[in-house]
């Protein structure tokens, strides 16, 4: 096929991801979105101007050559397109799943200034759904360098520095608190945004290239920051146990029969399958009305899947309105399409008790928008003697995370901040020679792909440490 010239290229429209119908979705675990088939995908990269000054590979935290890959689809060659995004992701079916790209690379695509980005995304997920179906990965190890490096958390930040200190032939072991290996992948997020197969297979891909990883590991506990470098003989480490910690608001009635931290809901469901009802040996509370404080993608992630607990109806209850909402518009989108119900502009000040003490409504206060806070957006102000009461059994706080201090206070002169976080260089190491940090313990909760980010530049400056000192 003749290259197109940018003005027909201009002429393509974006190609639409097939979803599920919600009638479908709102009572299943299935994946929502079915993917592009060939010929959308084919279609969709052919959107992609090649910029020459490709602003959208600055955009991605882990520095994907995106009009390379791009370029290979609409060539049909997806072998190619596989092995130049792999090079650069070693997780490319979970980052089309859940990466915001329409906060990175597709915000800064020179497509969006007149319409709509390049679906980078979309194309990211099809080459690696295509890689999983056809190609077997041909690993060709580096000659082994001798060194050891300790990976704590086998989240997505974890997992990307494994796999970038396995290419450069350090011996990688993960250690895993929990039972299966994935972190927030496989425990924070749903079924039908990433289903664990997906997640599974990426896993796996890192275990063929020599990556151990070790579950039912607590470091901290099982063993020491301290005990893995002298005892065990680890080279070098590198902390990503995220930040799992629930956030409550200390509101009267946080303690009553009924209510959850987000966290402890999603894994319930997910890791521990709860999902399938009493075939589950870890169970969930099931009711006909939920509400879910929060507004970021946790807080969407549970209260899509109450809806599909049973909940009718499932209420969002967020502070702000809809326009400072951070979760991703389509998971919002998918959500409203799913029955949620939103209540905007209103924050939860009580959870109410039934005579048995289990929850039975939560009362709201209306908001109004104030002067803009700390990060930038308009700070909710209650009205006075505007409260309601919203009925319901379950109530889901989903207003962030912090720092669990297990580790941390088991590890002497590692230097956090006042939030509990690990305190780092330019180049991510701690206080600690050796001993590197990345992911939410060092941001907050933040996301997958900035986790992944992490991972890659700090597995980068342990090879650089380990071969040079520096």
């Amino acid at each position: 096929m003749p290259a197109l010239k940018p003005s027909e290229r201009m002429k393509i429209p974006r190609q639409r991801m097939p979803e599920r119908e919600a009638d479908e979705r709102r009572t299943a675990f299935i994946e929502v979105n079915r993917g592009y088939t060939s010929q959308a995908a084919v279609t969709e990269s052919m959107r992609c101007l090649q910029c020459k000054d490709a602003k959208c590979i600055a955009g991605c935290p882990v520095g994907i050559d995106i009009p390379a890959f791009v370029d290979a689809i609409a060539r049909d060659d997806l072998p190619a397109a596989a092995d130049i995004l792999f090079a650069d992701n070693v997780l490319p079916g979970i980052t089309g799943r859940v990466c915001p790209q329409e906060t990175q690379c597709e915000e800064v695509c020179v497509r969006a200034k007149k319409g709509d980005p390049v679906g980078i995304g979309y194309l990211e997920r099809y080459v690696a759904d295509w890689a999983r179906e056809h190609r077997r990965e041909l690993f060709d190890p580096p000659p082994p360098s001798g060194r050891r490096v300790a990976i704590v958390g086998s989240g997505p930040g974890g997992l990307t520095c494994a796999g970038e200190l396995s290419k450069r032939g350090h011996a990688v072991t993960v250690f895993e608190a929990l039972h299966r290996p994935g972190g927030v992948l496989v425990y924070g997020i749903p079924e039908f945004r990433l289903p664990n197969a997906i997640v599974d297979a990426e896993v796996e891909t890192l275990r063929r290239r020599g990556v151990e990883i070790v579950t039912d590991v607590i470091i901290g506990q099982t063993y020491t920051i301290r005990e893995l470098m002298r005892t065990e003989g680890f080279d070098a480490v590198f902390i990503a146990n995220g930040a799992g910690l629930p956030i409550f608001q200390g509101i009267p009635g946080e303690n009553l029969k009924g209510v959850y931290s987000a966290n402890e809901f999603l894994t319930r469901v997910n890791l521990m399958g709860a999902y399938r009802g009493e075939e589950s040996d870890t169970p969930v509370l099931t009711s006909t009305r939920t509400v879910v404080c929060g507004g970021g993608n946790t807080a969407m992630d549970a209260v899509r899947t109450s809806r599909r607990l049973g909940a009718d109806p499932a209420t969002l209850v967020y502070r702000r309105s809809r326009r400072e909402m951070p979760a991703r518009a389509e998971e919002v989108k998918h959500a409203e399409e799913e029955g949620v119900v939103f209540e905007v502009l209103c924050n939860p000040v009580e959870i109410l008790a039934d005579e048995n003490g289990w929850v039975r409504a939560t009362r709201c206060i209306r908001m109004e928008l104030g002067e803009p806070d700390a990060s930038g957006r308009r700070r909710p102000v209650p009205i006075p003697g505007s409260e309601f009461d919203i009925p319901c059994q379950i109530f889901i706080q989903a207003i962030g995370t912090r720092a669990n201090p297990l580790l941390t206070q088991t590890t002497p002169g590692l230097n956090t901040n006042k939030w509990g976080n690990i305190i780092v260089d330019e180049n991510n190491m701690t206080s600690i020679p050796g001993v590197f940090a990345g992911g939410d313990i060092v941001r907050g909760g933040a996301t997958v792909i900035l986790a992944m980010g992490d991972g890659k530049r700090a597995a980068a400056a342990i090879d650089a440490y380990l071969r040079n000192g520096e």
